[in-house]
């Protein structure tokens, strides 16, 4: 399938992604380092980890008038900031579309949301390739013309089928996945593959109701209200950042 325009024209942006040690004025610190080279912030959001005493940001500015070129702003933010807070960051441009994968199983009604809001235009990705451990939403993907991959997942031949899905991932060249009621439990080492590019949508409100059936224990539980949550997957089962 071909890109899908956006509804609306995307101006020329820069976003930085953050995550780093708390400590006291890094959010002013990354600010006025915009601020000073002309950058016109359009979007921030910041939340800290009181547990973890982890400090999480991401911020979007406009390019148009910064006054350090595209080319160099990774190695100015990390020479005049990141190094100095210890700061893990990415840093990526509006122009470059994200490609998404999408792994199912047999349920269709996440990939259809998800298709359906791509194919409108509401999402500005692309969605080169789904890969599924069973046959039966082929022709979902056939309806949206986008590629198929049958890589069925046992305890037996499970690094082998992994090893297989990460190579497609890379002919593919998608820089995130998600997990649309993929039924099947990732490994350490393919998530390692894929750090904090991984996305889970569990069907129950986490954090009560991690693994299999969480209906089942909602409702053994006598909870009133059901939804779905989206996380990052961590080694942890379920248990990433929501």
């Amino acid at each position: 399938m071909k890109s899908i325009k956006p509804l609306r024209e995307k101006k020329n942006t820069a976003i930085l992604l953050i995550h780093c040690p708390d400590r006291q004025g890094i959010l002013a610190t990354v600010t006025e380092f915009l601020n000073k080279n002309n950058g016109n912030i359009i979007y921030l959001d910041q939340y800290v980890d009181r547990i973890e005493k982890i400090f999480y940001m991401r911020v979007e500015w406009e390019l148009g008038g910064f006054s350090i070129p595209e080319d160099k702003i990774d190695e100015y933010f990390f020479t005049l900031i990141a190094d100095k807070l210890q700061m893990n960051y990415s840093l990526h441009f509006s122009k470059q579309i994200p490609r998404m994968a999408i792994f199912v199983s047999k349920m269709p009604h996440c990939l259809f949301e998800m298709l359906s809001r791509y194919t409108a235009g509401e999402w500005d990705i692309d969605i080169p390739l789904i890969i599924s451990n069973h046959m039966d939403l082929e022709p979902v993907a056939k309806r949206f013309d986008i590629e198929f991959q049958y890589v069925p997942v046992n305890a037996a031949n499970k690094a082998e089928q992994e090893a297989k899905e990460i190579e497609l991932l890379k002919e593919h060249q998608i820089d995130f996945i998600v997990l649309a009621r993929y039924m099947q439990v990732l490994s350490p080492e393919f998530v390692t593959q894929y750090p904090n590019r991984i996305i889970n949508i569990h069907h129950s409100f986490l954090p009560a109701f991690a693994g299999a059936k969480p209906y089942h224990a909602a409702h053994e539980r006598g909870v009133k209200i059901i939804g779905a949550t989206s996380h990052y997957v961590t080694s942890e089962l379920d248990g990433g950042p929501i």
